[in-house]
């Protein structure tokens, strides 16, 4: 065995080398492997792996799962270079193999795209649904009240164009009925990319609405083709054409007007043009074709979860690639199950499931997270040790610190070569000022940090604001405006970082800083008070000591001061002692004599000034720059106060 002296021939324990071996190999193994398994890539005896890992001070049993740090220092020791991937990547890898050799039976086949409609409240969007679904199924009206059955919940449901002389005839689209952008944002927050296509709905009486501005950042930020429905065209009031010009404003370009988004006109209420928004929607997935293998074991993303009082924990997945069967053993995010049930988006029993096909399952162990990812795999056992694995992961990770991107953070990773784009979302007060902040931030770019504004708007910072920087590991700026209070509580929870300003220029000074990593904390000085020296006293074994009379506000005694003499500083330091007659006391008041015994400073004279302050780091706090601001103006009053001795 490499690495391994046998033992004596007549007893003593087995002597390993303390130096590594050469590397020889390369060997490949996913996330939470087993001391087992990874014997067998070695090419070792379990229990001298085992041994091994008792020499490091780690006690295992053979079916115990390592880390990955742990898995490369101990194939180092076996002279093997160990590649730690995750188990969506080694599926994928068998997957890719399997078809690279046989192409028969793994042929790619083009699957339905996958839609995500949102758009401003009351512009028509669960209507619009409605009317699209009420031309295939015999279903009642989900806007007019809680009806629909599963789909309702489900949140996502496919729907075949059969209109015979459309080009799309035959053709199926799967909507995914998220409660808004909150939603969709809240599972890309979670690296889950299910969303082809998005369609905003805007109407045509209303315009553009701040919520339709947000959906547009949103799509924009996951990267995905965006089709703009242009709702409620039967209104005697609407006008498409203010829509256009709304939207063009805000970058979003008709391909009428030579941009890269398609406007398509129709009514949900009449039924007009919704062959045509679904001809647009197969025409722009035709152009971004997404491949799926039907006979590959099935991988998805849950869309809901949620406790079912007769059925336990229930779950609503997107099958994205594969055939899910009945009998699957599953791992999804931290929990596994085997499927015992599924249910299509009509309530109805089936065996199985192919790609963009959204089901409920019954048979989870646990609760999983919205946009945890669903993999099927054929050993239960390794099923459960691979969720066991992410169970203890994550809970590490909650009690470890949060690594949010900070402005003072993210000059420390410009100095180790780190972070590239510096993501922002702008919020102010006028839509003047948040045009030309949001312009001169993104001339702010440099070669070293790339400024984006991922979203920019007018009025208070919301919760879809705290989402969105969540999401994309961005900082928001808040200008003349002030987050609301679930805004904040949100902020904390997701340790998003605000910082809230009301002068330009300190804004660029800032953001600049931070982009040449020269970003230090800032220190912030509160006023205390001032005292008067009106006479100094030299005692033995003391030194001297300064009779003063407080002239304005409190002077303490664990509070900085400084020295003032004809309006300059000639020290700075802390108090000693301060005595009240020939006690001792904490703090001496406005009016009130008293001495002081100055820290290291021997050169006291009647008629300077004791200024008393108290000194901050600044963390990013609300109105922080309007404190700084008052603190400011104080001191600028109280320098420019004559003082008579």
């Amino acid at each position: 065995m490499k690495g391994f002296t046998p033992p004596p021939r007549f007893g003593g324990q087995p002597q390993f080398s303390n130096e590594p071996l050469p590397i020889t190999k390369t060997i490949t193994v996913t996330e939470g492997i087993s001391v087992k398994d990874l014997a067998e890539k070695l090419d070792v005896r379990g229990k001298d792996l085992i041994a091994m890992l008792l020499m490091r001070g780690v006690f295992v049993t053979v079916n115990q799962s390592l880390d990955g740090e742990l898995v490369k220092d101990v194939s180092r020791q076996f002279g093997a270079d160990a590649q730690v991937i995750s188990v969506e990547e080694q599926l994928e890898n068998e997957a890719i193999e399997g078809f690279l050799e046989d192409t028969t039976g793994m042929a790619e086949i083009t699957r339905s795209p996958v839609v995500t409609v949102m758009g401003h409240v009351d512009h028509g969007k669960t209507s619009l649904l409605d009317a699209i679904r009420s031309t295939t199924l015999d279903i009642v009206n989900v806007a007019g009240g809680e009806a629909g059955g599963i789909t309702q919940h489900i949140g996502a449901y496919k729907v075949r164009i059969t209109k015979p002389d459309s080009p799309a005839f035959g053709r199926e689209i799967v909507f995914l009925d998220t409660p808004g952008h909150e939603a969709f944002t809240r599972m890309r927050a979670r690296g889950a990319k299910v969303t082809d296509i998005v369609v905003v709905v805007v109407a045509a009486d209303d315009g553009v609405m701040p919520q339709t501005l947000e959906a547009i950042d949103h799509a924009k930020a996951a990267k995905v083709p965006m089709i703009v429905a242009v709702n409620k065209i039967d209104k005697p009031e609407a006008n498409s054409s203010r829509v256009i010009q709304q939207l063009a404003a805000r970058g979003v370009q008709a391909t009428s007007m030579g941009g890269d988004t398609e406007f398509v006109e129709v009514s949900a209420k009449q039924r007009l043009n919704l062959d045509g928004l679904e001809e647009m929607i197969c025409l722009v997935a035709d152009v971004n074709q997404q491949k799926a293998q039907p006979d590959r074991p099935a991988v998805g993303t849950v869309i809901e979860a949620k406790l079912d009082r007769g059925r336990g924990a229930v779950a609503s997945i997107l099958v994205q690639n594969g055939t899910l069967k009945i009998g699957d053993s599953y791992v999804v995010g931290n929990t596994f199950g085997k499927i015992r049930a599924m249910f299509d988006d009509r309530g109805r029993a089936i065996l199985e499931a192919g790609p963009s096909t959204p089901v409920e399952i019954l048979g989870l162990e646990s609760m999983p997270d919205a946009g945890d990812t669903f993999l099927v795999m054929s050993d239960r056992d390794k099923a459960k040790g691979i969720a066991q694995y992410r169970k203890l992961k994550d809970r590490e990770a909650q009690l470890a610190k949060s690594s949010r991107v900070s402005l003072e953070g993210l000059s420390e990773q410009i100095k180790m070569a780190g972070v590239k784009d510096l993501n922002l979302i702008l919020k102010g007060d006028v839509q003047g000022s948040v045009e030309v902040l949001a312009d001169s931030l993104v001339r702010m770019s440099t070669e070293k940090v790339r400024v984006r504004v991922l979203h920019s708007g007018v009025g208070a910072i919301t919760e879809s604001d705290i989402l969105l920087a969540s999401a994309s590991n961005a900082v928001v700026i808040g200008f003349n405006v002030r987050p609301e209070r679930k805004s904040q509580e949100l902020a904390d929870r997701e340790n998003v970082e605000i910082r809230l300003h009301s002068i330009i220029y300190e804004l660029q000074d800032e953001m600049t800083k931070a982009m040449f990593g020269l970003l230090e904390p800032v220190y912030r000085e509160n006023y205390a008070g001032r005292a008067e020296v009106l006479q100094v006293f030299k005692i033995t074994k003391v030194g001297q000591i300064a009779g003063c009379r407080v002239i304005d506000g409190l002077i303490k005694r664990e509070n900085q001061v400084r020295i003032l003499r004809d309006g300059a500083e000639v020290w700075k330091g802390r108090i000693g002692s301060l005595k009240r007659v020939k006690d001792d006391v904490s703090e001496v008041r406005q009016g009130v004599e008293c001495g002081i015994d100055l820290n290291g400073f021997k050169e006291i004279r009647a008629g300077d000034i004791i200024e008393s302050f108290t000194t901050e780091t600044l963390a990013a706090e609300l109105g922080q720059n309007a404190a700084e601001k008052k603190a400011a103006e104080r001191e600028a009053a109280a320098a420019a106060t004559p003082v008579t001795a």
